[in-house]
């Protein structure tokens, strides 16, 4: 876990202690409850220090309740020990503060557009205000979450036949401790478990109204 250009694994990660941070989509994140806007305000300029002098700068949101930050090392695409080692520096300074880590909730929500091209990059990138990276638009700002395109030959498991049509679905992102338990409020609330086939790694579920989503994580990939 040495070496900071090496991608790290969901084991690698849960390996590392990090008892406040969740790997979900794209990196690593972490929710400190800080009760009030100048607690958080002091988490996060003690963040943006450790983040300069370390040249590893993380995504952070303040509101009046709590921070969260998001760890993903762009060059590589990854999380590597770079946003380990932050990782630990900024839960210590949140327990210094009295913020309480609480990692439940987390999510990361990615749309999905079934589609027979990938060369719809474009439009969405500038009907969203954002840019294309690999085909796909992406918000660097981070104001809308990244959309992705699934051709047909990408689908998962064979699955029931409906007769709605839908093109668009959620893949929602959650820690690979959470992912089980999420399904399971999904259905007490009026879904569906379409198929577990792919579980852990993803679960495809359905409203009332025969609209599929997909509850993700990193587990099994």
């Amino acid at each position: 876990m040495s070496d900071p250009k090496q991608r790290l694994t969901l084991a690698d990660v849960e390996g590392a202690g990090l008892h406040d941070w969740r790997f979900l989509l794209s990196g690593i994140r972490a929710r400190f409850r800080t009760g009030d806007f100048a607690t958080g305000l002091r988490l996060v300029e003690r963040i943006g220090a450790a983040a300069e002098e370390a040249n590893h700068h993380p995504d952070v949101r303040l509101t009046y309740p709590e921070v969260i930050v998001d760890l993903v090392s762009h060059d590589v695409n990854g999380v590597t020990s770079r946003d380990v080692d932050l990782a630990r520096t900024i839960s210590g300074y949140a327990a210094e503060l009295g913020a309480e880590a609480d990692t439940s909730g987390l999510t990361q929500l990615e749309p999905g557009l079934d589609t027979s091209s990938k060369e719809l990059g474009p439009f969405y990138a500038a009907l969203l205000g954002g840019e294309v990276s690999h085909g796909e638009p992406v918000d660097p700002s981070g104001q809308v979450p990244g959309l992705w395109f699934q051709l047909p030959h990408e689908e998962g498991p064979k699955l029931p036949e409906r007769d709605l049509e839908q093109r668009w679905h959620f893949d929602v992102w959650v820690p690979a401790d959470e992912g089980e338990r999420r399904v399971r409020a999904a259905v007490e609330a009026g879904g569906t478990l379409v198929s577990d086939a792919a579980a852990p790694s993803y679960w495809v579920l359905e409203d009332a109204d025969g609209n599929r989503h997909c509850v993700c994580t990193r587990a099994g990939r």
